[in-house]
């Protein structure tokens, strides 16, 4: 990857952007956007949009959720704590020790995420999983008075963790789920932009996914595409303990390809045509099952209005939802690679209805004879 565009990925993964405060993040992506798109904008949701080519055939929407999970202030105590709810799901054995980030209107205050020491915990209380509702965040208050002067009922938070690289190819950061499927669609419309497609082409980087794929529902609505795909971040079973989730999730590695799935939540001609682009662009792939509904924008996306045909292209991610998300940098890449060169051979006579595609006879209006 290019000095510019990491810079720009760097840049965007450290913006704070849990679910419903996504507007810094957003004008990181539509300042980038505007470097190379046809118009950028942004809707009463908050969704960010940059578009090529509005005047062709069909609609193609390019959709990855820029939110990611928090927490958020719901009480302060007489001696000036923090008490928080949380944005997401968390796994709160993650939290405790950790510093965050209160970002509040006049800018971030730092914090620390605070619980008993194990030494002044009971045998009992070990044993307990830890609960959110049981941490407090120190921002070094002496008062309920002096933390309203920093902070305010509703504030989001983030864990203080910056992106790094592990390697020449591996990057670790918080928030890559989903920023990192924003950042795809991005560079998806970059590439597209050279390849000059006939499809009028969306890429939307959408809000409040964390919470239940909002964002991609208001955008989806709005846009009114006929193909829709979603990038995202999946599990990867390459670890320790990882083992007995191959039966359940398969066989997904870091730096062995974006991942594509199949299922009832993907268009099975869109899916055909992904993997077809794939094997001619000579781009390593994985593919996984989805049996259902796949709980990323595209479920969102193939139920707007009277439906779109929609895959899903996921980058393989170690520890999601943690505040040290690996991905690789080659994943990156080549999931963009492979949606632009799916979408430049699209046309307004792309048939993408499942099953049966040669014209059946007409069937006879008359009643047949009853016998008896």
């Amino acid at each position: 990857m290019d000095k510019g565009r990491y810079a720009f990925l760097e840049r965007f993964l450290t913006t704070i952007s849990p679910s419903g405060f996504e507007t810094d993040a957003a004008a990181v992506w539509r300042e980038e956007a505007a470097t190379f798109a046809q118009r950028t904008w942004a809707d009463l949701h908050g969704n960010a949009f940059a578009s090529l080519n509005e005047a062709g055939a069909p609609r193609v929407m390019l959709a990855g959720h820029m939110d990611e999970i928090g927490l958020m202030i719901s009480h302060i105590t007489d001696s000036g704590y923090l008490y928080t709810r949380p944005i997401g799901g968390w796994d709160a054995q993650i939290l405790p020790g950790q510093r965050v980030w209160v970002h509040t209107k006049k800018g971030c205050v730092l914090g620390v995420i605070g619980r008993k020491p194990i030494h002044l915990l009971a045998d009992e209380d070990r044993k307990n999983v830890v609960k959110v509702e049981d941490l407090w965040i120190d921002i070094g208050a002496k008062s309920k008075a002096e933390a309203q002067k920093r902070v305010e009922i509703g504030d989001p938070i983030v864990l203080a963790h910056d992106p790094a690289l592990l390697s020449d190819d591996l990057l670790v950061a918080r928030g890559v789920d989903d920023r990192i499927g924003g950042f795809v669609a991005l560079e998806t419309l970059r590439h597209l932009k050279a390849l000059k497609p006939k499809a009028a082409v969306f890429a939307v980087a959408t809000v409040q996914e964390e919470i239940g794929l909002r964002g991609a529902r208001t955008s989806a609505y709005g846009l009114d595409a006929t193909v829709g795909i979603a990038v995202d971040v999946c599990h990867t079973t390459d670890t320790p303990g990882t083992e007995g989730d191959k039966k359940k999730l398969g066989e997904i590695g870091l730096g062995k390809g974006p991942v594509i799935a199949r299922g009832p939540n993907i268009n099975p001609k869109l899916f055909d045509l992904l993997i077809a682009t794939a094997k001619k662009a000579q781009i390593p792939f994985q593919i996984e099952a989805a049996p259902g509904g796949t709980g990323t924008d595209a479920n969102a996306m193939q139920l707007s209005r009277a439906g779109m045909a929609t895959a899903l292209v996921s980058i393989p991610n170690r520890y999601m939802h943690s505040p040290c998300e690996i991905v690789s940098l080659r994943d990156v890449e080549n999931a963009a690679k492979l949606i632009a060169h799916t979408v430049a051979g699209l046309t307004a006579n792309t048939d993408l209805v499942p099953g049966e595609t040669k014209k059946a006879p007409a069937r006879s209006t008359a009643r047949r004879r009853r016998t008896t």
